[in-house]
């Protein structure tokens, strides 16, 4: 199941609606219960932070997180002495600025950011 239809379910739950029917519960409803709302809404807090995650996953370049070998970080040196700006070069290694940077310092280069 998906992150955004589990939230939409579990919202709905909170609010005392049914999420396939639309009725709303009634009072004697487990869902009209304080408790089981508040467990609820800590439902929502947590599938709000899985779905951030998600996203910001997506948004990382390719090779993010993965290790370096020696003939990546040889051609990583290679081009940072051709003076290519930082963001270009995480563009060319499919990798976060601050992976490059990272990785430059582990290397022995001083690294300073070229280019934002």
């Amino acid at each position: 199941m998906k992150t955004m239809r589990a939230l939409e379910i579990v919202r709905a739950l909170a609010d005392g609606v049914d999420p396939y029917t639309g009725e709303v519960f009634p009072a004697g409803s487990i869902y009209q219960n304080a408790e089981t709302v508040r467990a609820l809404y800590a439902a929502i807090a947590a599938l709000e932070a899985a779905h951030k995650r998600e996203v910001w996953k997506k948004a990382l370049p390719r090779r993010a997180g993965q290790p370096w070998d020696d003939e990546e970080s040889s051609l990583l040196i290679k081009r940072y002495e051709q003076s290519i700006d930082i963001k270009e070069l995480a563009r060319q290694h499919e990798r976060t600025k601050g992976a490059i940077v990272s990785q430059l310092t582990k290397l022995g280069k001083n690294p300073e950011l070229r280019s934002e």
